[in-house]
């Protein structure tokens, strides 16, 4: 089972605004559309024990991805490892730190070294590590610029360097569906 590398958050948006950005995204197209648990159809933040559980009631091959908080300053690579072992993609999401990893100097060394923009550099470091994404905008101008995170290729020093910014940096944990995390 796949999924799309490169889709559309719609975590927050409401109404019109979800209407447009989801039309906007497909125009411009975006063919995966953010459904996590918290719209009651993904496997989302599922830690190492829960997917085990999951395993053992549909099997492993009945999972397409888990999709977890995943970024330069929280790369869950415990749960990752596991997901993987197991056949299990991986979908990022804020995979932008709300923006945090935008002001990383390294990040913004980076890309002003391959002309391009902090948000591209840290979702091709995401989906060159393997997994999907689904950044969120209401703005026409970054669903476009977003997509050319496809094009860019990162060096095997730019992948090393951005793997040590981990801090163990997590931004949401919701009450109600905040598991205990690995």
């Amino acid at each position: 089972m796949s999924i799309p590398a490169f889709g559309l958050g719609t975590f927050r948006l409401q109404g019109q605004v979800v209407i447009d950005s989801v039309s906007t995204g497909l125009q411009l197209g975006y063919r995966a559309i953010d459904t996590a648990q918290i719209y009651e159809i993904g496997v989302s933040n599922f830690t190492v024990d829960l997917m085990q559980q999951a395993i053992a009631a549909i099997g492993a091959e009945h999972i397409a991805t888990n999709q977890i908080e995943l970024h330069p300053y929280l790369q869950n690579r415990k749960v990752v490892e596991f997901a993987q072992n197991q056949g299990i993609g991986i979908t990022s999401y804020m995979t932008l730190a709300y923006g945090e990893v935008l002001k990383d100097p390294l990040i913004q060394q980076i890309a002003e070294r391959l002309q391009a923009t902090p948000a591209q550099v840290t979702l091709a470091w995401a989906m060159q590590s393997g997994y999907a994404v689904i950044p969120s905008s209401t703005r026409r101008a970054n669903l476009e610029s977003n997509l050319k995170a496809r094009e860019l290729t990162l060096s095997e020093a730019d992948m090393a360097l951005i793997a040590t910014l981990e801090r163990g940096h997590r931004l949401t944990s919701p009450k109600g569906i905040a598991p205990n995390w690995d």
